[in-house]
């Protein structure tokens, strides 16, 4: 079939979480509808379908944490609550319409450049099956306690290869659960869950919980199910930083006038922004700026805590911001509660019963709750990418760590956009204003194509090597630089996850394509 005109160009969106529905609000606003949003799971959402788990709420404030162009006036607390975020996501699809663009079970597995024909052939992954594996069944199996497999060319009810000449991956870096590495978790006899894929239909009712992580999920369901269980024992393996989360409801009053006066909440949202936006200064210029919020969540730790050997336990041992930090008023009062106890023993094993500590303690349990966080870096692209002359992402990520320009787009992938890609994440504000700038930089790149006739642009590798060597210059006088490992970086140190700069320098670089960046073949 000859491929449309650089007018009407195929476009394949990967997810429908923020990124790709905000991506496919701008095509339509720009006249293009010849695009298709493909969907592993059954239903829009990205993460925000996917965690379910008690108390599963945002950490950046309501009125920042939505679309600049579709404001919520409808939020009930100060922090966005799991079922309104998907509300509100759900909402803007039939708003604007996309139904009609949304292809539910339906999974890109691999994505490979024609170059004869300088198009994309996406090979897609189609049935409930396809869902079932989108959704983490065959990552944790169904088996209890099974250990991550990768399913099988069998496994789908169908497959499919399609042609696209433009690829948007919109699956986001948090849509991969990732199980602790630990000896004998096959072996289980429990039950055994990730947060990412909780099990509503289990009862945690009068039962002993393991929980292993202690991150932002865990933050939240552990002060929920803890009076439910009998015992509940968290595997610490470093302290968190946390900080009181100020929710409160948003009352019936403001919300009337965020509905009928729009200008108020536009100035709330703005006041929030460059409050969060302020804080980036100790985390990219000063990091030793942030002795001032640590000697306060020292202090809040010492007036929630009034056990010194718990308090010790809690006590972070590295820089704030290093590692995410974390919002949370219940989780300490929880953690004091007779049936919860820290352990901070690394993990020797899991057996069938329960868990061994290296110090030699068997710690019985009904269930194991992971709140291990995702795969980010280590695993890859997140399906099989093929550029111009065999280019493996996948290989390149794992060698080098992940990597693009401007988070966007990568050199030999002609006509490969990442959205919420390599450094774009942030520790200070909302990811949805990130998320928007590259919206607008590939809006801008597909009229630049539009513009020249042209079939495909190219990143100029060059210029993909000294974005990156800068970006990691800048890297090594922030906080993300300062001793610890986290999932922001690679094993090696590099940190690939996080923007090292203020988020309006981001959308200053993003506003217009600069197109002598690229190669541009007609």
């Amino acid at each position: 079939m000859p491929s449309p005109s650089p007018a009407t160009p195929r476009i394949a969106i990967v997810g429908s979480g923020f990124a790709g529905i905000g991506m496919a609000i701008r095509l339509r606003q720009m006249g293009l509808e010849s695009f298709t949003i493909y969907e592993a799971a059954g239903d829009i959402g990205g993460t925000w379908r996917d965690n379910t788990y008690p108390g599963a709420a945002c950490d950046v404030p309501s009125h920042l944490y939505s679309f600049s162009f579709e404001p919520n006036p409808g939020w009930t607390s100060a922090y966005g609550p799991q079922a309104e975020i998907l509300a509100y996501l759900k909402h803007c699809v039939r708003k604007y319409g996309l139904e009609p663009f949304v292809r539910c079970h339906a999974r890109v597995a691999a994505a490979r450049f024609d170059e004869s024909r300088q198009v994309w052939r996406l090979e897609i992954e189609h049935g409930e099956r396809a869902a079932h594996a989108a959704a983490g069944d065959d990552a944790v199996g169904a088996t209890p306690g099974a250990a991550p497999a990768l399913p099988t060319a069998d496994a789908w009810t169908g497959r499919e290869t399609i042609e696209a000449d433009i690829v948007i991956a919109a699956s986001g870096p948090l849509s991969r659960p990732a199980l602790p590495r630990i000896a004998g978790l096959e072996r289980f006899a429990g039950k055994l869950f990730h947060s990412a894929r909780w099990d509503h239909d289990y009862s945690l009712d009068g039962k002993r919980i393991a929980v292993i992580g202690t991150g932002a999920s865990a933050i939240q369901f552990v002060p929920q199910i803890q009076p439910r269980v009998t015992q509940l024992e968290l595997f610490q393996r470093t302290a968190p930083w946390i900080m009181p989360k100020p929710d409160k409801p948003v009352s019936e009053r403001a919300q009337w006038w965020f509905r009928h006066l729009p200008f108020t909440q536009r100035f709330v949202r703005g006041a929030i922004y460059w409050q969060l936006e302020s804080r980036a200064i100790a985390f990219v210029v000063n990091p030793k700026l942030m002795k001032y919020p640590m000697k306060f969540g020292i202090s809040y730790l010492e007036r929630r805590v009034k056990d010194p050997a718990l308090r010790a336990k809690l006590t972070p041992n590295y820089r704030l911001g290093c590692k995410r930090v974390l919002m949370s008023s219940d989780y300490y009062p929880a953690l004091s509660q007779p049936n919860v106890d820290v352990v901070t023993s690394a993990i020797r094993e899991i057996v069938a019963d329960g868990i061994v500590t290296e110090d030699g303690i068997h710690h019985a349990a009904d269930a194991i709750i992971c709140g291990t966080g995702f795969q980010v870096n280590g695993v890859g692209a997140p399906f099989d990418v093929t550029g111009i002359g065999g280019a493996d992402l996948g290989a390149r990520w794992l060698r080098d760590g992940p990597e693009a320009y401007l988070g966007t787009s990568i050199a030999d992938f002609p006509n490969f956009f990442m959205m919420a890609g390599p450094n774009t994440g942030l520790g200070h504000n909302s990811m949805i204003y990130m998320i928007e700038s590259q919206v607008q930089y590939i809006a801008d790149c597909l009229s630049e194509l539009r513009r020249r006739g042209a079939r495909t642009m190219n990143l100029r590798p060059d210029v993909q090597q000294a974005f990156n060597a800068r970006l990691q210059e800048d890297m090594r006088r922030s906080v993300w630089a300062s001793g610890c490992h986290s999932w922001y970086q690679t094993k090696s140190g590099k940190v690939t996850a996080i923007w090292p700069g203020f988020t309006f320098s981001f959308r200053k670089r993003t506003r217009r394509v600069r197109t002598h960046d690229y190669r541009f073949v007609r």
